[in-house]
């Protein structure tokens, strides 16, 4: 069985080798902001070093950023400091708060082993209000199964997400990292209400 719990990710981020960190906010996140009057109340879930969600923080949302890695939130605390985002550890899967206008994703979803993936949705669905959205960079590589990173394909991606959401936007990702090569796209899932 696999074991990509807590401790997996306390060592690799206690030892340096996050090589999803992007040390930057990517392009198409500052261009989704900028496209958007507002994104309102924001989840960053597996939020390692915190770039994002101090950025959604700094364009005036209302952010809160979960890992279940006490290196990474320490990081993340470090990094988005004076930003307003609230930095936490906690379990994606056991989050009981109210819903979210907007959750971001980012190299989550595929750090997850595959049998997790209708929990994820199920949780996103949970967690994502009517006509709220979830976006962001997702690893399309129905071949990459050896991970993490763990890919789905478009239509694995789709059969999740279809019965709460509606992909609106679909964009091919530009300045992936090398570990996800050009197999990254940009959608934008709306809540069905």
């Amino acid at each position: 069985m696999d074991d990509y719990g807590p401790e997996h990710w306390e060592t690799l981020y206690q030892e340096s080798r996050t090589p999803w960190d992007a040390g930057m906010v990517p392009a198409a996140v500052r261009d989704y902001v900028t496209r958007c009057a507002e994104l309102g109340r924001v989840l960053v879930p597996g939020c390692g070093s915190g770039y994002e969600a101090g950025y959604f923080a700094t364009a005036g949302s209302q952010v809160v950023a979960i890992d279940f890695s006490p290196a990474a939130v320490a990081r993340a605390r470090h990094v988005t400091r004076g930003s307003g985002a609230v930095v936490r550890l906690a379990d994606f899967f056991e989050l009981s708060v109210e819903p979210f206008d907007f959750v971001y994703e980012r190299a989550f979803l595929c750090a997850l082993p595959p049998r997790l993936r209708r929990d994820w949705a199920a949780t996103m669905a949970r967690l994502i209000r009517g006509g709220g959205q979830l976006a962001g960079f997702f690893f399309i590589d129905p071949d990459a199964t050896d991970g993490p990173p763990f890919g789905v394909s478009s239509a694995g991606l789709a059969e999740l997400l279809e019965q709460h959401f509606l992909l609106v936007e679909d964009l091919p990702s530009s300045g992936s990292l090398p570990v996800f090569g050009d197999r990254e796209r940009w959608q934008v899932w709306q809540r069905r209400d």
